[in-house]
């Protein structure tokens, strides 16, 4: 892992733990063939879904593609409301809009942020997958058709 990435993710936590923003984020299931793709961080280990922070007045559409853009030099172009989540795991009170899409072409990762970008059936997932993202792709498995709001 990249040492000034992981620091400034360390004082991030310290920052969250102190003030506890609410925040607002997006991830994206990016699903073709029977297969999910997934990153791994510069800042801390195992896979995750692709996604970020929404900016000042920008809507979860745009932060989702702009996202997508930034991590994986993807265009997406379907996108559907998967899901609604709040998570309070890392001291602050963060909402996650969790988006899906079928059709997308994909670019090259951002080197400083991304480590890996890597395919993965979704019924051979890797062992070291959050736990957040675990649940989400289960949920998805498992035939989840309407939006909810739940716990990340």
């Amino acid at each position: 892992m990249s040492l000034k990435w992981r620091i400034l993710y360390l004082l991030a936590r310290c920052y969250w733990r102190i003030f506890k923003p609410l925040t607002l984020g997006v991830k994206l299931m990016l699903i073709e063939d029977g297969a999910i793709w997934l990153v791994q961080h510069s800042y801390q280990p195992g896979w995750f879904l692709p996604g970020g922070g929404v900016k000042r007045n920008e809507d979860f559409e745009t932060a989702v593609r702009r996202e997508a853009r930034e991590e994986l030099g993807a265009e997406l172009a379907d996108l559907h409301l998967f899901s609604v989540y709040s998570n309070e795991s890392q001291y602050k009170n963060d909402h996650v809009v969790v988006f899906v899409s079928h059709k997308f072409s994909m670019g090259t990762a951002d080197k400083a942020e991304i480590r890996a970008v890597r395919k993965f059936p979704l019924n051979k997932l890797p062992a070291d997958l959050s736990r957040g993202t675990r649940r989400r792709i289960e949920e998805f498995v498992n035939g989840r058709t309407q939006p909810e709001a739940g716990i990340w």
